[in-house]
């Protein structure tokens, strides 16, 4: 894998809207965040179709595909943050420029809908790219407590995973030991590149998995993991690291990832509250090494650089 450089204080960041509009107090979101960032020390450059709606629910394909590629092109630009989630940040796939990212390594991260992106774009270049806050949620972080997890992992080169809750934070659900690159993100989305054109491969990975309870009922979430299930994802992976769920039934993610998977794996099994939709949230490299070990007091580690 290849692994970008590491942020600097004074450094651009560039961003992009590769999934929802940014319309209406989004948009005012979005220029709060940039005087946040730029009082801290570093300078924004927004993309050329960032506040772009064509499509009317959104911009289009091609619009999103040259703004992450125009990024990855300019020198200037050290670390690519996307805005907002949404629904349809795979359309770009077929537009993007692999071999362009490939050549031109930096950081991009973002979470939720961002999750097709980053996944896609170390599946196809081999670079690591990383499960992060979301441009926006700078305005939103009160505590800051993401923004400190981004500057930890992209300044400081940090193989921490924060723990919002302190010592609590990792419950074990399944023992074991197990080592593998970390690959997911959104259930949802996770499961959308399961087959097809544009798959990932799951083979000897460490997945991760969080879902917005809001909008997605346990059924829904069964329905991925069956999908999934029935596709050999779980006969492949090493090892399975739950997020945030919440849903007004309390039906818990671990039940009905148990539900669905049975005693039928070895694999261990992990669950923590600090990825997700969720303000507080840890960096999550994609296609860097980590293990999980349930006898330890923080269940899963880094154990190689995601940044140089």
């Amino acid at each position: 894998m290849i692994n970008p450089r590491r942020l600097q204080k004074g450094d651009v960041i560039g961003v992009v809207a590769p999934s929802n509009p940014i319309i209406d107090e989004r948009k005012e979101d979005i220029e709060k965040a940039k005087q946040i960032m730029e009082q801290r020390g570093f300078k924004v450059k927004f993309s050329k179709n960032l506040f772009s709606n064509t499509n009317g629910y959104s911009s289009t394909a091609k619009e999103k595909a040259e703004d992450i590629n125009d990024m990855f092109k300019d020198k200037d630009v050290k670390m690519i943050w996307c805005a907002s989630g949404g629904a349809n940040s795979n359309s770009c796939f077929e537009y993007l420029d692999y071999e362009l990212i490939k050549q031109n390594p930096k950081i991009i991260c973002g979470y939720s809908d961002i999750t097709s992106i980053i996944n896609m774009i170390s599946e196809k270049s081999n670079l690591v790219t990383f499960s992060a806050m979301n441009f926006r949620t700078i305005v939103k972080d009160e505590e800051s407590f993401s923004y400190n997890e981004v500057i930890n992992r992209f300044v400081n080169g940090s193989l921490e995973f924060g723990r919002p809750n302190g010592k609590d934070e990792y419950i074990t659900i399944k023992d074991g030991i197990a080592e593998g690159e970390l690959i997911g993100g959104n259930l949802f989305l996770t499961k959308g590149m399961v087959a097809g054109k544009y798959n990932i491969n799951f083979e000897n990975k460490i997945l991760f998995i969080e879902e917005l309870g809001f909008e997605s009922d346990p059924t829904v979430v069964s329905s991925s993991l069956y999908f999934m299930k029935q596709n050999g994802v779980f006969d492949k992976i090493k090892g399975l690291w739950l997020g945030n769920y919440e849903h007004e039934s309390k039906i818990s993610l671990e039940k009905i990832v148990l539900d669905v998977l049975g005693d039928e794996y070895n694999f261990p099994i992990i669950k923590s509250n600090n990825f997700g939709h969720v303000y507080k949230q840890t960096v999550i490299p994609i296609g860097t090494k980590a293990k999980i070990d349930t006898n330890n007091e923080i269940k899963i580690e880094l154990i190689e650089n995601c940044v140089n």
